[in-house]
């Protein structure tokens, strides 16, 4: 790399945060107050690079925006989350030299020079980096990635860490949104069990159980009918490097069936395989 990552930086952390409904930008529940403690101990970040769910397109892009707009890319939720913004400046010089980092590893990329932050990125930095004065940009999921294929995709950006950026992958650790319910709602035992199933895969390095899922996970076609807000765990998985051992942000399940289980690796002074908040399943 040539430019603005040319030199050296301690290596950043790369975390997985599952990010719930677009509520939880203004209903922080259990996993809120975590990731504020968390972003208050990430080091020294001179980037932040996020992919989302929300963002799916033919092959690979990068988010080149200047001065990202926040994307509601959502409807019928309270008004107040559509007075809300995140003026996270881009950084289009580091863009374009992930594109050229992507393209050289196998996977072709363009740049988006309009894209704005959708809410799989605005929402959970809200609580991460709530100031906003940190560069943000997007790298999109492609339409017809798979499991072993986010893990290469995160294996491609991992060398971003040791210039300072850190990755970011936005999901949810369950998803079925045909059975969302009301916040006051009973935590449904299958978004626990399949949480489980996953903490253990994760802490154990168990990365091949977490590839094929979908054959191995109790509930998993229930917790994900369709897998785009599984594949950021993947992402994260493989931009991890060497780092096996997570920190475990334990944000119990939101709405009855949202698990909002969270993992950071490589936090400066971490305990490894630590685990922040409470039992799963409790509110």
């Amino acid at each position: 790399m040539s430019s603005d990552l040319a030199t050296a930086s301690p290596r950043a952390p790369v975390l997985f945060i599952s990010h719930g409904a677009p509520t939880f930008a203004i209903e922080p529940g259990r996993l809120g107050p975590l990731l504020a403690t968390l972003g208050q101990q990430l080091g020294d970040i001179r980037a932040v690079l996020v992919v989302s769910p929300h963002w799916q397109s033919r092959g690979v892009k990068v988010m080149a925006t200047a001065a990202p707009e926040t994307v509601y890319d959502f409807g019928g939720f309270p008004s107040a989350l559509y007075k809300l913004k995140y003026p996270a400046p881009g950084q289009p010089a580091i863009a374009a030299e992930v594109q050229q980092l992507l393209s050289d590893a196998g996977w072709p990329t363009t740049l988006d020079t309009q894209r704005g932050l959708d809410h799989g990125a605005w929402v959970p930095l809200r609580h991460l980096l709530p100031e906003a004065n940190l560069p943000v940009f997007q790298v999109s999921l492609p339409h017809d990635l798979d499991t072993a294929g986010a893990l290469r995709l995160g294996q491609a950006l991992a060398p971003l860490r040791s210039r300072g950026v850190l990755v970011v992958g936005s999901g949810s650790m369950t998803h079925n949104l045909y059975e969302f319910r009301h916040a006051d709602a009973a935590v449904a035992e299958y978004a626990v069990e399949f949480t489980h199933w996953v903490r253990q895969a994760v802490v154990g390095n168990a990365v091949d159980k977490l590839v094929h899922y979908r054959q191995l996970a109790p509930h998993a076609a229930r917790s994900h009918p369709t897998e785009e807000h599984y594949l950021p765990l993947l992402v994260a998985l493989g931009a991890r490097g060497t780092d096996d051992s997570p920190q475990v942000l334990d944000g119990g399940v939101a709405n009855g069936v949202l698990s909002m289980e969270s993992y950071a690796w490589g936090m400066p002074n971490s305990h490894s395989s630590s685990t922040m908040a409470q039992t799963i399943g409790s509110h």
